[in-house]
């Protein structure tokens, strides 16, 4: 029986509309606390962070919006995160924007450095959020995560990210929106980039199982941020950053069961819902099954509804 803990993360300031905020409440509304406890497993929700003090930070990027809000939020969620993981917890944490992957990675790395293993990333998202605060012009923050997990450079006004996860423990799936900046600066790298054509070709099976294979193979510790573009905006409306041809309610449920069957995962982030953008509460409930699933809800588990 697994610890989990709820962490909420409020967080608006990566991206300029508003509405994230609300996700933490969206996830408790729907049931997250219950579903996960009928699959046996203890759930305590340790609330909502709060921003401390702003830090007095800069970047030569006039775009960048947020920043000193994003940095804040980034301290706060490490420290946080981190502290789940150090009491032996199975820390979720419901946001709030993507930018809260630079936080909950960090605290997942200073952990997992500490305790000698290796910290596996993988990227559930229809982006791929590699740009830095120098390089991106929309200067949206919640799309420089990846990149600050990475190591890449352009993070100065940030905490020195532990450990950064070399490109080769990091898999990107369900991809279909990149810029050509972050495309030329993925090039360089060994990052598995599972698009949706390589879905398309080979399936979700294969290529995560591989994945999987690799982070059993090194004792590693297995971060996953999943973003609600990384499904169909058809299932899942209640996204800012909705794109085309994302996966399939059954696909999403089956990649929750073989990392659940893998018992290889050890932080999860659930991002970028904003329920002002819901259809009466479809795709946070979607989000609450698919931690079911995760947790390990099985389909013959599930009650047929009512036609």
């Amino acid at each position: 029986m697994a610890r989990t803990i709820l962490i909420g993360a409020p967080i608006d300031s990566g991206q300029r509309r508003p509405g994230c905020l609300m996700g933490p409440a969206a996830y408790r509304v729907a049931g997250i606390a219950r579903e996960i406890a009928s699959e046996l497993h203890q759930v305590e929700d340790w609330g909502d962070l709060a921003l401390q003090d702003l830090p007095q930070v800069t970047c030569a990027n006039l775009a960048v919006d947020q920043l000193a809000e994003t940095v804040g939020w980034t301290r706060v969620l490490m420290g946080r995160v981190d502290d789940a993981l150090s009491q032996g917890g199975f820390p979720i944490v419901m946001g709030g924007d993507h930018s809260l992957a630079l936080g909950s990675a960090a605290g997942a790395a200073a952990y997992a450095e500490r305790q000698g293993r290796p910290l596996f990333l993988l990227w559930l998202d229809a982006h791929s959020d590699f740009h830095t605060p120098l390089t991106t012009t929309s200067g949206n923050l919640h799309g420089t995560p990846l990149a600050y997990i990475n190591g890449r450079d352009g993070f100065d006004a940030f905490p020195p990210f532990p450990a950064p996860v070399p490109a080769e423990r990091i898999c990107m799936f369900g991809i279909r929106s990149v810029d050509p900046a972050e495309q030329a600066a993925m090039q360089e790298r060994d990052i598995q980039i599972n698009d949706m054509r390589v879905i398309d070709e080979r399936g979700i099976v294969a290529p995560l199982r591989e994945f999987l294979t690799a982070v059993r193979a090194a004792g590693g510790m297995l971060h996953v941020s999943l973003d609600v573009d990384f499904l169909d905006p058809s299932i899942a409306p209640a996204v800012g950053t909705t794109v085309p041809g994302g996966t399939t309610f059954r696909e999403a449920h089956l990649v929750m069961e073989l990392l659940h069957e893998s018992g290889l995962v050890t932080s999860l982030d659930l991002v970028e819902l904003n329920p002002f953008l819901d259809d009466r509460g479809m795709t946070a409930r979607l989000m609450v099954d698919l931690v079911g699933s995760l947790m390990g809800k099985k389909v013959f588990d599930r009650p047929t509804r009512a036609k």
